[in-house]
């Protein structure tokens, strides 16, 4: 009895010696891709055999079982991370275990820049290899309720910055987390807005800052530029800015400004309405925003490009045909 018990022992102890020396051979073994690269998405919730078998069938030649087998006895099974993975050829199943454990996810990433219209953010937003257009055909106000935002109109609303998030993300997950940063800001620069600031609220806040950053050739410039409006909205006087005539043509501005343009009325048009228009024209960035929330003291109502990115500002109306005359009609440099 003693005898058949010593060799079931030794018989348990080489199996388990083959097995050991086969699963090691296993786990280091250069795993098989359809690709170069395969990526593949564990949503959250979804346990080791589960995720084994949305790799596999990604296109990873694991086979689900072993994969599972190796996890559990390597005591990983349970700490397997949710997001977007990316992995390349030569990796071997321990490497793969150890990436989703480890939570080393692969990221997108989504630059919206200053001074964007909403059409451009969309476009961006669509067109992205690594994200769920499921904003493509939606109205506004469908995209605003989606994104829970109050406002009538898109325009303006998105915090210019670099977002990153896991591939095959939401597109519309990614625009109301940059709403929200632009809110945020919004909040927080309203709260430190100059006393005499001539505006009732952050929306028009976000209007004029607008227009500042589409008016801008030089950073330098923004708190000046920033007080020309401030100072005009002050006494009334219109704000006659080209940029918010351009936002209102839409598609019809061929690229020239012309004088009938201006001439012709619309919400956006600054040289017939007083006032700000209804709407921002583009998204601003920091720099403008916090140039419109505290402009620079002047006494100036008019400015002009120079022809090098800089302005020349202007106190009466004289002084802004002089540099008018200087800087455009005559070509001059400063």
């Amino acid at each position: 009895m003693m005898r058949f018990a010593f060799r079931v022992f030794t018989l348990l102890l080489v199996l388990a010696a083959v097995l050991a020396a086969g699963g090691g051979w296993y786990a280091h073994r250069p795993l098989a891709l359809q690709a170069d690269r395969v990526d593949f998405t564990v949503p959250r919730g979804v346990g080791m055999r589960q995720a084994a078998t949305l790799i596999e069938r990604a296109g990873v030649g694991v086979d689900a079982r072993l994969l599972t087998l190796l996890a559990r006895v390597s005591g990983r099974a349970h700490s397997i991370k949710a997001g977007s993975y990316e992995v390349h050829a030569g990796i071997t199943p321990w490497q793969l275990i150890l990436k989703l454990s480890n939570g080393d996810v692969s990221q997108g990433e989504l630059l919206l820049v200053e001074g964007w219209t909403f059409r451009q953010v969309r476009q961006a937003l669509e067109s992205h290899p690594d994200l769920e257009p499921d904003s493509a055909g939606l109205a506004e106000a469908e995209i605003l309720a989606r994104i829970g935002a109050p406002e009538r109109h898109l325009e303006g609303l998105f915090f210019p910055d670099t977002y990153l998030f896991d591939k095959r993300s939401s597109a519309l997950e990614v625009l109301q987390r940059a709403y929200r940063a632009m809110q945020a800001r919004l909040a927080r620069l309203w709260d430190e807005r100059d006393s005499a600031l001539p505006l009732s609220s952050p929306y028009e806040l976000l209007i004029l800052a607008s227009i500042v950053e589409k008016e801008t050739g030089r950073p330098e410039d923004r708190p000046l530029i920033a007080s020309v409006f401030a100072n005009r909205l002050r006494i009334g006087m219109r704000l006659q800015t080209d940029p918010t005539v351009i936002y209102g043509l839409g598609a019809e501005f061929d690229g020239r400004l012309r004088r009938a343009h201006m001439d012709t009325d619309h919400p956006w048009n600054t040289y017939t309405r007083a006032g700000l228009p209804p709407t921002p024209i583009a998204i601003p960035g920091e720099a403008a925003l916090r140039a419109a929330v505290r402009p620079e003291k002047s006494d100036f109502l008019y400015f002009v490009a120079r022809g090098d990115g800089s302005s020349e500002f202007s106190r009466s109306l004289d002084e802004h045909n002089r540099a008018v005359n200087r800087f455009i009609r005559n070509g001059a440099k400063p």
